[in-house]
């Protein structure tokens, strides 16, 4: 199905100045380039649909380039997942061969802050540095792959939001991006980082994570599908005498086929030991855990 293309400010403004060309990506499979709708002063101009014969197709201002198939990879999870590192001089580096699923059925360049096209975040000033970057980058450069990033997290979201028969159903949202993002490429692997709203209780946790984890995989239409998780803050913020540690003691100890754990043991944070959130810095390295992680459980050969 063609897509119509509405072009964001900063584009239109790059196009109308007379700037070099500008990319729009093309799904591997299409042989047709989306209609665009721009703006042209005070006028709307339309370049409508036109057959895509290579891999390029330069139109006036607009360069139409088809990529690759992608590597889709799901992330979700709450707020380190959706990132509340600061942004710093390095997020402002665009990934080489990572591209971030937008709201425009399309795929961009990937640049943080990933989650700022989630249809369940929160305000967009609260989306900063997350895992997403630090792993898609070490990913990219072990499998010499294109990826694809579909971020779809929820600051504050406890597991439960996510789930069937909740009001919210937070996967069923994200599981939408990742249905519309399949055309470009092939689901490899779900990321999920979420469990500060579920501390308190990791004795309910692996029943409801098993649950999620068979919902994705059942929508996926690949029960071997991996997913992997990481370990909340080791530092007690909680104000419980045991802190996190049952949590990510239990999240250790849970034997699912095909899923990993991601130690954040070294991992610093944010602002001081009263906040849940990684620093900017500690959340790439777990983000680089998570590609590990997805690497081995990929090649398990390579363990031995």
């Amino acid at each position: 199905m063609l897509r119509m293309l509405v072009l964001v400010p900063a584009l239109m403004a790059c196009l109308m100045a007379g700037a070099r060309p500008d990319t729009v990506y093309v799904a591997h499979g299409a042989d047709r380039t989306p209609r665009i709708v721009r703006a042209a002063g005070d006028a709307t101009e339309v370049i409508e649909s036109r057959p895509m014969t290579g891999d390029t197709l330069t139109c006036g201002e607009l360069c139409f380039v088809r990529l690759p198939r992608l590597r889709l990879v799901l992330c979700i999870g709450q707020s380190n997942m959706a990132g509340r590192g600061p942004m710093d001089a390095a997020a402002a580096d665009t990934l080489q061969g990572v591209y971030l699923f937008n709201d425009r059925g399309a795929f961009e360049r990937a640049v943080d802050p990933m989650n700022r096209y989630s249809n369940i975040r929160k305000e967009l000033s609260m989306q900063q540095v997350g895992p997403v970057g630090g792993f898609a980058a070490r990913y990219h450069e072990a499998t010499g792959e294109a990826i694809g990033v579909v971020v779809n997290a929820r600051g504050g979201s406890s597991i439960e939001e996510w789930l069937p028969g909740s009001a919210t159903d937070y996967a069923a949202r994200a599981l939408e991006r990742l249905r519309e993002a399949q055309p470009w490429g092939d689901v490899v692997a779900v990321l999920w980082h979420q469990g500060e709203a579920n501390s308190a209780h990791p004795e309910r946790y692996e029943a409801q994570l098993r649950r999620l984890i068979d919902l994705v995989r059942e929508a996926c239409g690949n029960a071997s599908l991996p997913v992997v998780f990481g370990e909340i803050s080791r530092w007690n913020w909680t104000g419980r005498p045991e802190g996190t540690e049952p949590f990510n003691a239990m999240l250790r100890a849970l034997r699912i086929p095909h899923t990993a754990c991601v130690s954040s043991v070294g991992l610093e944070p944010m602002k001081d030991e009263s906040d849940p959130h990684f620093s900017a810095a500690s959340q790439r390295e777990l983000g680089r855990r998570y590609a590990e992680a997805l690497l081995r459980l990929e090649n398990p050969e390579s363990e031995n």
